[in-house]
């Protein structure tokens, strides 16, 4: 199929963390946009963003606002994307959405770029943009399933504050000052936002995010998982995972003990494999204390990979430790990559 020159794209939830940065992506791929439509609440409509240098007006979405769409990035909570995504679909666009709220529908892709790209052909209108944990592991996890196959993954996850949105941010430096000035505060966000106990974040670590399930596990423990088994089609990979919230603004880290199906494979291969990766950048030079870090991740589109060592006890087993910009690569970045896909690939009408 024939590429047009440009296209229309919609953003939705354009004046959100996650928008905004989707908008910003756009920009800095310089996508091939015909127009560019940004939607929101009612709330919300009537603001200006900036593309291109231009003052764009974000509109209320409605159920008409998809008319001529060619793609729709959707990042304004599961329950907007259910809301719109069929009326999105109904009018002939392709909805690369950013929630959780079609990742494991067997009818949707749930896609990363790096590592199942074909997944896209087999979209019925909807593809998923995964957690924000789960696409960095998988970005490094990937080139190594690969080469030499792959049997468990145990992820802890360290992570930052902006995964709960812009207000828990907001409520990180408060209580920092806070504390710093020795005055009172009372946490209102985190872990979850209207539930039971909120707790402090500042100088502190909460072993929770998102609810938890019956069996233990939190629901974004229960995403890196079942995700993670999705995109690699790995559906008897042994997964398990810890999910903790740390005092750090924007970056993702994670430490991942992974076991390979060969023996005899050595730390310097993973490293030589990972460093030809693609979205990959490997820092990994502990003599002179070469690691990545959360905070020079902020405004990088890859995935930082170092701390590569083989396991003590398990010939298999290997450690690596893993960073990235949650709202870049974690959820905009990547479904900007998506919706690029879809045009190389010749996907779009």
């Amino acid at each position: 199929m024939e590429q047009k020159k440009g296209y229309h794209i919609a953003v939705l939830g354009a004046t959100g963390a996650v928008g905004q940065q989707m908008i910003q992506s756009l920009e800095k791929k310089d996508f091939p946009i015909s127009r560019l439509t940004l939607l929101s609440s009612a709330r919300s409509a009537g603001n200006t963003v900036r593309y291109k240098g231009e003052k764009l007006t974000v509109q209320e979405a409605t159920s008409e606002s998809f008319a001529d769409v060619d793609i729709a990035l959707f990042s304004a909570g599961g329950s907007v994307s259910k809301e719109f995504a069929r009326h999105a679909v109904a009018h002939g666009a392709i909805v690369v959405d950013n929630t959780s709220a079609f990742r494991m529908d067997e009818n949707v892709p749930l896609v990363v770029s790096e590592v199942n790209e074909g997944d896209i052909h087999n979209h019925k209108g909807i593809i998923a943009n995964p957690n924000c944990s789960t696409i960095q592991m998988v970005v490094a996890l990937e080139p190594i399933r690969q080469k030499f196959g792959l049997e468990k993954v145990i992820v802890s996850t360290y992570q930052a504050v902006s995964g709960s949105g812009a207000a828990a941010v907001e409520e990180l430096k408060e209580q920092s000052k806070a504390i710093l000035n020795e005055e009172p505060y009372e946490p209102a966000i985190l872990p979850v936002k209207g539930d039971k106990k909120h707790y402090q974040i500042a100088f502190n670590a909460i072993p929770q995010i998102d609810k938890f399930d019956e069996n233990g596990f939190t629901f974004e423990e229960m995403k890196m998982i079942n995700e993670t088994k999705k995109i690699m089609h790995l559906p008897e990979l042994q997964v398990a995972a810890t999910c903790v919230r740390l005092p750090v603004a924007t970056g993702h880290s994670e430490s991942i003990y992974f076991e390979v199906n060969e023996e005899g494979v050595s730390s310097q291969e993973i490293k030589e494999l990972l460093k030809n990766a693609p979205g990959i950048v490997l820092q990994d030079d502990p003599e002179n204390q070469i690691y990545p870090m959360p905070a020079d991740c902020v405004g990088k589109c890859d995935v930082f990979v170092g701390r590569i060592r083989k396991d003590l006890d398990n010939s298999k087993g290997f450690h690596m430790w893993v960073v990235s910009d949650n709202l870049l690569k974690g959820a905009a970045w990547n479904s900007v990559q998506i919706a690029e896909s879809l045009i190389n690939l010749g996907l779009v009408k």
